[in-house]
Parts: C-alpha cells; structure tokens; sequence
C-alpha cells in the first residue's frame, strides 16, 4: 500500500464487522489498479445506537464510499441525503457514497444476489424460497422478482414476511412452515445464522434435496447449511460470491474505476 495524506478512506461498518473480507478484497483490487495511493479500505465496529453520530463522522472525516452490513442497512438511511431509486424500491442500503459532501445511498446487494444466480440458470418462472426479511433479504427479493421469479419468504415474525411479500407480490411463511421449501428450485438464507456458530443452521438437512440450488449469504468459514447442502448434492452458490459481486458494483461507485473482477475474488479465496 501507497497511503499518504491525500488517499481517500473508504470502509465497512457492521457489528460485528471482525469477520469482514470486503478491507482484503476491495484492496486487492486497488493495489491491481495501482490506485492503493489513492484509496485504502478498512472496518469498522459501530454500535446501531451510534449510527447517527457515525454519519457525521463521515462528513467531518471527508470519508469516500461506506458498505454497510448487518444491522445497518435500513437505520443508516434516515441519515442520508439523498437514496438511489432502486435502493428505496428495495428499501434499504448497503452502500454510501460522499460526492462533495453529498451523502448518497445505494444498494448493491441484488446484484450480489443476482448475478451469482444468472450464471446457472434463468429465474424466470422459478419458485424461490428466501429465508429472512432484513436488509439482505429485501434485495434478494428485488432481485428475484426483477426476473419474473415466483417468491415465498420465511421468516421468524410472520409481521415482518408479510409485509415484505405484499411490497414484492410474495407469499410469506414463519419458519414454522420451513418444510414448504422443498417446493422451491431456489433457497436463499439471507438471515445471520451461520455467522458466529458455523454449526447452527436455519433450514432441517431433510428439506434440502438434489434439486435445489442453496445460496447462502453467509460467507468465510463453511456453514453447515452448505454442508447439508454438500451432502444432499445439491447445487451451491457461496456467500463469497454475493459479497464479490455486490462489491464489484461499489469498487466503481466509490473510486470510478471497473473493478478487477477475478483478483478480488482470488483474494477471497
């Protein structure tokens, strides 16, 4: 790295955030680029409570691009000046932008959905089961609904499924219907379970079936759902690919250049 007083501080904010691979990777492709004197990428722990605070740190500390992951990605936003379309449609943001001062907030998400998706097969007329409602969830399900996908979300508060299928024209479970997934070509796990304890999984092995295509967010250490999903050969798209993908689109939001797509996912790897 190149860093010198005029290098612009991009980062992550999450709690937790230690697990992070998004500093590795968008720093690899800097250094790529040769742009590692003009940006450096790091993590931060920040406290939901703080957010608010932490927004104006943004201003004070003239800091460029911000990814937010969990549990960001809605509180962030009342904060913002200004939301892109999609990321109101999709009702969250996982990425902020300082463009002289202006704090703009975008959602790169669905792509990180999407594009792992669109490389194995066409979404049009398939039946995805998506597990979770939050912030993650809420682009998956732009995402799939984009292509004409048919949807059912599942989540532990029917309330909060609910109102996100009536947003996407979905049909909402609780996780006490998890069994309805074996009538699904797609699941995607976009809750958190599998991030501290790898061992924890929120989908039964006895659902998952050789048919399937498993998608779970989750990403790093292998989770037992993609374990399960291993052992049930079914077809599996990993976390890294999402977080690669959905940080693809902010490498160029933040820094203008087109990302080096296969050295930051090798430096995922």
């Amino acid at each position: 790295m190149k860093i010198t007083a005029q290098t612009k501080i991009c980062m992550v904010i999450g709690d937790p955030v230690e697990h992070s691979l998004s500093p590795q990777m968008h720093n690899a492709g800097y250094v790529a680029l040769h742009v590692d004197d003009e940006y450096v990428y790091v993590a931060c722990r920040i406290d939901i409570n703080q957010i608010e605070n932490f927004v104006k740190g943004i201003r004070a500390m003239n800091i460029q691009g911000v990814s937010c992951t969990i549990p960001h990605k809605l509180v962030v936003m009342p904060f913002l000046d200004e939301i892109d379309e999609v990321a109101k449609k999709i009702g969250a943001v996982n990425t902020i932008v300082n463009e002289n001062g202006k704090l703009i907030g975008y959602n790169t998400d669905w792509l990180g959905i999407l594009k792992p998706l669109e490389k194995i097969t066409k979404l049009e007329n398939k039946t995805v089961a998506l597990i979770g409602a939050g912030g993650a969830g809420r682009a998956a399900a732009y995402a799939v609904k984009s292509q004409k996908a048919k949807l059912m979300i599942f989540n532990r508060t029917f309330d909060k499924a609910q109102a996100l299928a009536e947003e996407f024209g979905a049909e909402a479970h609780t996780l006490a219907d998890i069994e309805n997934v074996k009538d699904s070509d797609i699941i995607i796990n976009t809750t958190s379970v599998g991030l501290k304890n790898k061992n924890e999984t929120i989908l039964p092995k006895q659902y998952i079936t050789n048919n399937h295509i498993i998608f779970d967010a989750v990403y790093g250490e292998e989770t037992q759902l993609v374990k399960d999903a291993k052992e049930k050969h079914a077809q599996i798209i990993s976390g890294i690919e999402m977080l690669l993908y959905q940080g693809v689109e902010q490498f160029k939001l933040f820094t203008g250049y087109d990302a080096p797509v296969e050295i930051m996912r090798k430096s995922l790897l």
